[in-house]
């Protein structure tokens, strides 16, 4: 499975921005898919994730009614829209991928199996 994850950049606080996720290699509809993040200095940290059909998704506490995860099966992407952005979302941004049977449809925030590269986000006060 590869991923290429896009849509970073630099914004001001209160912005909103899209990233994007192209998933290849695997069938995309079995893929349950994940965004995560990493602030310099950092750990890892899970930021949303949605099943394979999009029928089920979650979030992080602190992104909860300001980012949205969704996924489009016929295009192979997933996206993540992120509005009301704060200083401290600033992180490099990665997509997840892990393979799962049709009846698996649910989300996971860990035991990924495939990581794409960071697509920066820098949000300015």
């Amino acid at each position: 499975v590869q991923l290429q994850a896009s849509g970073g950049g630099l914004v001001q606080a209160g912005d909103s921005l899209r990233l994007s996720c192209a998933a290849s290699g695997h069938t995309f509809s079995r893929l349950a898919m994940g965004w995560f993040r990493q602030g310099s200095g950092k750990e890892r940290e899970f930021v949303a994730a949605i099943s394979w059909s999009g029928g089920s998704t979650d979030y992080e506490d602190s992104v909860k009614d300001r980012f949205t995860i969704s996924r489009d099966n016929a295009k192979n992407m997933v996206y993540l829209q992120m509005s009301s952005l704060r200083p401290e979302d600033t992180a490099a941004y990665f997509c997840a991928a892990k393979p799962v049977d049709y009846y698996e449809d649910y989300t996971t925030n860990y035991d990924y199996d495939y990581w794409g590269q960071g697509t920066q986000v820098t949000v300015s006060s």
